[in-house]
């Protein structure tokens, strides 16, 4: 038998399996309800569950790829280590001060975000490093016992060490490191120019506190799932997909675990951008919606559109500063909270509310049957009729229409149609706001939707955020563990040297680019041992005295004078693409440079000619309720593994398969094209 890839996506409600042939084929997938207490137990489940199914054994995976909202949701609750930080001696009050201004003006109940770190909890160190790298005074050593001794009152079990330009030179964070795990070996100590070698010190300090507060418990979880799985036979190295859609080593993962923050929904992002390139389509909206939260994400020409910061746990929800503020790469997307255990409520003014709060997956919503008594997205979806009781999750889970139905009551008359149209529309507000934020449009798009909710919500967001196309790929429900196999092996890295275009120093400007690389390389090779990789290089840009930069290509060769010409150009092009116009004759400053290193991403396959059209056959009828009017109509039921390519259906209908429903809402129609995805189409729709 070929050799197996095995992907694993957990998250908090479900725990999603694939399981790819060597030569990428998708072979079986799963989905178990994931177990919070031991999240690996559920991962072993759903594999054995689709190793089973194929009749193979652990021992036959010769490649795993795992990611986890674990790192997510240990940061949004609160349930990571206790962590101290040191700073340079003058500059203890970086978490207070931040950026000396409110995200919200004039709002008196202003709620400043959760940093993690109190004032109580925040220490320095006598030492100076100038922006250039250069030591103005050392690292005082007479100074470490009286921090070891604020360290171990302060109960701290992670100790964040960010001193003054250490992006420039790393020597006294190293020196200090290494002073504080020989006296205190049990301390998890995260360095800045390690986590995030960039200026910007509260940025920086930020990224580094949450890389020392969730690393503990990264660690002891990542270690037990290894573990857990040698136990069973595995014998090949595990990989992690990171925040930026790549993958790397359990090793790196285990250091720079900031880095797995977003790793589940980055492997939505990239399934969606392989779709993409598949179809030929250069505007695509992705729509992962889960258990418990709903991403999207903008794709143009085949790539996710990227960021190299966002805000964990915002104080108040879509308000840019209300969060707290990380700096690593990662795929651009905004996060809601509405998936299918999202709760719904009635507010102070009677509203119909729904989320952020999840039953998750313990004890999941009322229609489970398993405990839960609160009114969900699901039990509103089967309250509709959208939802097959006999099909649900592959059958392993029982679904009681009375209990959604009793659970829903409590909300009064209409309330299934009031939850489903609620949780619709945060998601088409959110996908407005990220696309209006972005400078682009909603409407030219085609939304791909995928996750266990989004082929069943897809059309009701499509036309309320004004989508006409919608695009469900092939195994749905485990959208993001797909997309981990087609992944690359990547890494990132970002470094701080400060140059003009007037006066460039491109000597020392090839010379750190060379040494980012090099170390980039390394981390890929640790993953991806003998294979090719392809270097991409990059400046962060912008006219003197701005405050944010702009991401410009760098030819992956050394730089020379000659290139000041046209380094210039392509940032005045960037610039007015984005604003309009250039300032002409305004002094041109770098800030930041970037290096990413990957192996090639897998090739596409030859595309089949497209089929002929054929009317699909249904399986069943079932009353289901229209969201929009509230009237009762007969819809048609579908088996999607018995569509073949040029299959062809009208609204409304519900295609069913093991692991979502596709929701074919009433003036849609829906065809199966030549790689089997479902492509539903909005009558009058050009």
């Amino acid at each position: 038998m070929p050799e197996l890839r095995l992907a694993i996506d957990i998250g908090g409600t479900f725990t999603d399996i694939a399981i790819a042939d060597g030569q990428g084929g998708l072979r079986t997938t799963a989905k178990t309800p994931t177990t919070h207490a031991d999240p690996a137990q559920g991962a072993l489940i759903g594999t054995r569950i689709a190793l089973a199914e194929i009749g193979a054994g652990m021992t036959e995976i010769g490649g795993l790829v795992h990611g986890t909202t674990l790192a997510t949701n240990a940061l949004i609750e609160r349930r990571g280590a206790c962590v101290a930080n040191v700073t340079t001696a003058g500059f203890r009050d970086i978490l207070e001060i931040a950026y000396e201004r409110r995200y919200s003006q004039y709002d008196i109940d202003i709620e400043k975000p959760d940093l993690i770190v109190p004032r109580s909890r925040c220490f320095t160190v006598p030492e100076r490093m100038t922006a250039a790298g250069i030591a103005l005074s050392p690292l005082d050593p007479t100074a470490i016992d009286r921090l070891l001794a604020e360290l171990d009152a302060s109960g701290a079990e992670a100790v964040a060490v960010c001193l003054l330009h250490a992006y420039a030179n790393p020597a006294h964070e190293r020196q200090l490191a290494a002073l504080i795990a020989e006296a205190r070996p049990a301390l998890a100590v995260s360095l800045s120019s390690d986590v995030s070698p960039e200026a910007r010190e509260f940025d920086r300090l930020c990224t580094t506190v949450a890389n020392a507060y969730i690393q503990p418990l990264m660690a002891r979880y990542l270690t037990a799932f290894e573990a857990a799985f040698a136990a069973e036979g595995l014998a090949c190295p595990i990989l992690m997909m990171t925040s930026g859609g790549g993958m790397t080593t359990l090793e790196t993962a285990r250091r720079l675990t900031v880095r797995l923050v977003e790793s589940g929904p980055s492997g939505g992002a990239v399934l969606a951008a392989r779709v993409a390139r598949m179809a030929g389509l250069d505007r695509v909206l992705s729509f992962d919606m889960g258990g418990t939260t709903a991403k999207l994400c903008l794709i143009d020409q085949g790539r996710p559109q990227t960021a190299r910061r966002f805000e964990i746990a915002r104080a108040a929800r879509f308000v840019k500063g209300s969060g707290m503020s990380v700096r690593i790469p990662v795929v651009e997307m905004i996060e809601i909270g509405a998936g299918g255990g999202s709760i719904a409520r009635r507010d102070g003014l009677g509203r119909i509310a729904v989320g952020p709060e999840s039953a998750g997956s313990e004890p999941g919503p009322a229609c489970f049957a398993r405990g839960g008594t609160a009114p969900t997205v699901t039990d509103a979806d089967v309250a509709l009729g959208l939802i097959d009781p006999a099909r649900f999750a592959e059958g392993r889970l029982t679904i009681d229409p009375a209990t959604a139905q009793g659970a829903l009551a409590a909300l009064g008359a209409d309330a299934a149609r009031g939850v489903s149209g609620t949780v619709d529309e945060s998601m088409a507000s959110a996908a407005r706001m990220h696309a209006v934020e972005s400078g682009k449009d909603l409407e030219s798009r085609t939304m791909v939707a995928f996750g266990g909710n989004g082929p069943l919500h897809a059309v009701r967001v499509a036309r309320r955020a004004g989508v006409s196309r919608v695009l469900v790929p092939p195994g749905p429900g485990v959208g993001s563990a797909i997309g981990f196999l087609v992944a690359p092996v990547a890494f990132e890295t970002v470094r701080s040297l400060y140059t003009t275009l007037d006066a460039p120093d491109f000597a020392a400007v090839n010379a750190l680019l060379a040494a980012m690389e090099s170390e980039a390389r390394t981390v890929v090779a640790a993953g991806a041992p003998g294979q090719a990789t392809a270097a991409r290089r990059a400046a962060f840009m912008r006219y003197r005295g701005q405050g944010h930069e702009i991401e410009i290509a760098l030819p992956n060769r050394s730089l020379t004078p000659m290139d000041t010409t046209l380094l210039t150009q392509h940032f005045e092009a960037a610039y007015a693409l984005q604003f309009a116009r250039a300032v002409p004759g305004m002094e041109i400053e770098i800030l930041n440079w970037a290096v990413s290193v990957a192996t090639p991403e897998t090739p596409l396959p030859n595309p089949p000619a497209e089929p002929a059209p054929h009317a699909a056959v249904p399986v069943a009828h079932r009353q289901i309720t229209c969201d929009e009017t509230g009237a009762a109509l007969a819809a048609a039921v579908f088996d999607r593994l018995a569509l073949a390519p040029g299959a062809q259906l009208e609204g409304p209908a519900l295609i069913v398969e093991p692991q979502t429903t596709t929701h074919v809402a009433p003036g849609w129609t829906a065809r199966v094209d030549a790689t089997l995805n479902l492509v539903l189409t909005r009558e009058g729709a050009q």
